[in-house]
């Protein structure tokens, strides 16, 4: 059988071809630690996360969890006026294939929405892998969830209003989440947003085939991030849903969801196939395929008709959900 990859998107097309010289579709273990280090990660440090004055913005070290190290989260509220009542909660969770990136990667789709919505943000940072495997990052994830959801009062917020929200590696985290906190009858997001989320670590879907060697992490980068975190049991018969998602036997009782993928991207088939068993399973989800899409192309090509699109569904289904 042969793997003949679906098209780019042409706008999109055009901003993989300006990037290609700095970022490699296949990242090998060698290379996590340079990629760590580079321009991406230190532009990071000059975004305005105030969004011109709209937010306050804090760091705070929470307790992690038990017998572990605290954690940073990174908390955005609006500067206007008090509301009449609590706001809702943004709970982000960053991407960066389990390797990489910090709370800062991608706070400012969460942060967008929040202006749109007046909402507040959280985003949590988590311990890497390699040097942190499974269970340290989803583990991480849910004792923010827990302060968040504690403390939500002294934030001006509904710890009923919780959504969680991530994209790549934080999307497949949140997905983990969504089924932790579940099982352990912890805070109930009312909503979660898995963007071209990394759900599945056999890495054998066609799509994962189809796009080996193109776009921005195709399936040696796959390998890389699902070993990292699982290490010789990547692709085994033990591996929990807590760390990849696919592998979840009941996806019942799970909070509504939106998942967004591109055609053309590595994730595509698990995210699909994830989105049909929540329906199979009873549960509510919407799910968008968008044509010609690389993985994060919205972030890489925000001004794309594509990209502003996906931007623009995100943002109406977060209003249906909250009724604002």
């Amino acid at each position: 059988m042969t793997h003949v990859p679906p098209p780019f998107d042409p706008e999109l097309a055009a901003a993989l071809e300006l990037i290609k010289d700095m970022i490699s579709p296949g990242l090998t273990p060698d290379e996590i630690a340079e990629v760590r280090q580079g321009p991406g990660i230190q532009l990071l440090a000059e975004l305005d996360l105030t969004m011109g004055g709209a937010f306050e913005v804090e760091d705070r070290q929470v307790p992690g969890p038990q017998g572990e190290p605290d954690i940073s989260l990174l908390i955005c509220r609006p500067a206007g006026p008090e509301t009449a009542g609590p706001r809702p909660v943004i709970y982000h969770v960053h991407g960066g294939g389990m390797i990489i990136g910090n709370n800062r990667v991608g706070v400012d789709v969460p942060l967008a929405w929040a202006q749109a919505l007046d909402a507040v943000v959280v985003s949590v940072e988590y311990r890497l892998a390699p040097e942190h495997p499974h269970p340290a990052p989803v583990e991480d994830v849910y004792a923010g969830l827990l302060w968040t959801a504690d403390h939500a009062a002294g934030l001006g917020a509904d710890p009923e209003r919780i959504v969680i929200a991530g994209a790549s590696a934080g999307g497949g985290l949140c997905a983990a989440l969504a089924l932790l906190t579940r099982d352990r009858k912890g805070p109930q997001p009312i909503g979660q947003v898995l963007m071209c989320p990394m759900l599945d670590d056999r890495n054998d879907t066609p799509s994962s085939y189809q796009m080996a060697g193109l776009g921005v992490w195709d399936r040696t980068s796959n390998e890389t991030g699902w070993t990292a975190l699982l290490g010789s049991r990547r692709g085994g018969p033990d591996v929990p849903a807590y760390a990849a998602p696919a592998r979840a036997e009941d996806l019942t009782g799970l909070p509504p969801a939106f998942l967004d993928v591109g055609s053309a991207e590595t994730f595509r088939d698990e995210v699909v196939a994830y989105a049909s068993r929540i329906w199979q399973a009873g549960g509510v989800a919407e799910l968008h395929v968008w044509p010609g899409g690389f993985h994060g192309f919205d972030g890489f090509a925000p001004q794309a008709a594509l990209s502003q699109a996906a931007r623009g569904a995100q943002v109406a289904w977060l209003r249906r959900l909250l009724g604002v």
